[in-house]
């Protein structure tokens, strides 16, 4: 797979960010807003201190995915060629348009993901957290949405602060194909779409409704892109 970044240093420098906020907001409320682990899993999977190791991992993928749906969105396209398929132009691949768009998609996929995750008691995942104050978003509290935003734009930008000290990283190519972008695209949705799939299987069908509304708009701009 070819892409404007260093997935493997990109997922270091997200896990270490997520891993720190998590540490933080378990016990000052920052930047997540306070909340905690049940520690129902505790002996069945690693822990670092409090926090479930693949509970900081999940931010990795994610953040690469919301990375993709908006180097989808946003980067220009060169003229489709037959011997090498539709590419996509790099020069805008860590611009602050991109950043933000990715922080974006990142929150807003939490949005989806956060309410059906707190409801795991209700099907397989099991009730790994709560809040002690209830939030007004089905059981969220809205500062949640706003520390995954915040998680977001501090890995981007360590990230893009690498990419530009010199020496750093290697030189990406000035051209990716489009169809590399499009598996991340693809993983972002496959997780949309599960967790959807929960949401009304466990019959929270407002919530389900709303994750789908949120999503019309992106939705529309990524299928107009690939006409």
């Amino acid at each position: 797979m070819t892409l404007p970044v260093d997935i493997p240093l990109l997922f270091g420098v997200t896990w270490f960010t997520a891993f720190v906020c998590e540490y933080s907001s378990t016990r000052v409320g920052f930047p997540f807003g306070d909340y905690y682990y049940t520690g129902s899993t505790v002996g069945e999977e690693l822990y670092l201190a409090n926090i479930p190791f693949m509970d900081s991992l999940s931010f990795t993928f994610l953040l690469y995915a919301s990375y993709c749906l908006a180097l989808w969105l946003i980067l220009p396209a060169e003229p489709v060629s037959r011997a090498t398929g539709r590419r996509l132009l790099t020069r805008e691949s860590l611009s602050w348009p991109v950043i933000g768009l990715t922080c974006l998609l990142f929150m807003l996929i939490d949005v989806v993901v956060d309410p059906v995750a707190l409801r795991g008691d209700r099907w397989f995942l099991g009730r790994i957290y709560g809040y002690p104050d209830p939030g007004v978003y089905f059981g969220v509290p809205l500062a949640n949405f706003a520390g995954w935003f915040v998680v977001g734009l501090i890995a981007m930008t360590v990230y893009r602060l690498l990419d530009r000290h010199s020496g750093t990283l290697p030189a990406f190519p000035h051209t990716i194909p489009a169809k590399d972008v499009l598996l991340g695209c693809g993983l972002y949705y496959g997780v949309l779409l599960f967790n959807v799939f929960m949401t009304f299987w466990i019959g929270e069908w407002l919530l389900g409704l709303a994750g789908c509304l949120l999503y019309v708009p992106v939705t529309a701009l990524a299928l107009l892109k690939r006409r």
